[in-house]
């Protein structure tokens, strides 16, 4: 009889795992979406999605569609369980920053901020030197493989406008919230290793699900004009 309780306890606690790591690819879903990646019914999706609401992992959040309905109810991660993931700074780096802040201002922070990310371009280069194309949308599939590896959980994907370059889980979110010079040094080195200019969309650290940065697409020439007749 322990055995079989143990047994469902383990398997309770993967499946909430796997939604946990759901959400943190797409940084929101409903149960419906979940329950479908997961292999099982919605029904049993909604359990553990409680169990884990009650627990402070999950949050709802309503938004509305074009669609005739109800507003479909969204679940993501809250801040504690983005933590459970592990971050590369601690409380210590956010007060070493605050430090320095206090003493040496702004400009301190923001070469510091500069300094950090231009090791984490070092480390990506190598990635996008491989790639032998000048198509912004190649480039960032390759970033996106290589900020995963440095633990950015990244995707690219081709949208109307050009691409997105999304980062569900940010290794500095913590520090980041508070100093925002860390998220704006890291987009320039995005668009610095794709040769265009990037825009950044969305955070996590402003609280969004994803860190959203749009890749702009080829520019169409214009169409030729016909001749008017004379």
């Amino acid at each position: 009889m322990v055995t079989r309780v143990g047994g469902s306890h383990s398997t309770d606690g993967e499946t909430r795992r796997r939604v946990s790591e759901l959400l943190l690819e797409s940084g929101q879903a409903t149960a419906a979406e979940l329950a479908d990646a997961l292999g099982i019914t919605a029904t049993a999706t909604r359990r553990h999605l409680d169990v884990m609401e009650s627990e402070g992992q999950v949050e709802t959040r309503v938004v509305k569609t074009s669609k005739r309905g109800r507003p479909a109810k969204h679940y993501q991660l809250t801040s504690a369980a983005r933590e459970s993931f592990g971050h590369t700074y601690d409380d210590l780096a956010t007060e070493a920053l605050r430090w320095i802040l206090r003493f040496e201002g702004e400009d301190a922070i923001s070469a510091f901020a500069a300094e950090q990310v231009a090791r984490l371009e070092n480390r990506c280069r190598a990635a996008l030197e491989a790639v032998d194309s000048d198509d912004p949308m190649a480039r960032a599939q390759a970033l996106a493989d290589a900020l995963s590896g440095e633990g950015y959980a990244a995707t690219a994907s081709v949208i109307a406008t050009g691409g997105q370059l999304c980062q569900h889980h940010c290794p500095v979110a913590g520090v980041a919230s508070e100093f925002p010079q860390l998220c704006e040094a890291e987009t320039r080195v995005i668009s610095k290793l794709l040769g265009v200019h990037v825009q950044r969309l969305a955070t996590i650290a402003n609280g969004d699900g994803v860190c959203t940065t749009h890749v702009p697409g080829p520019v169409p020439l214009p169409a030729p004009q016909r001749a008017e007749p004379e």
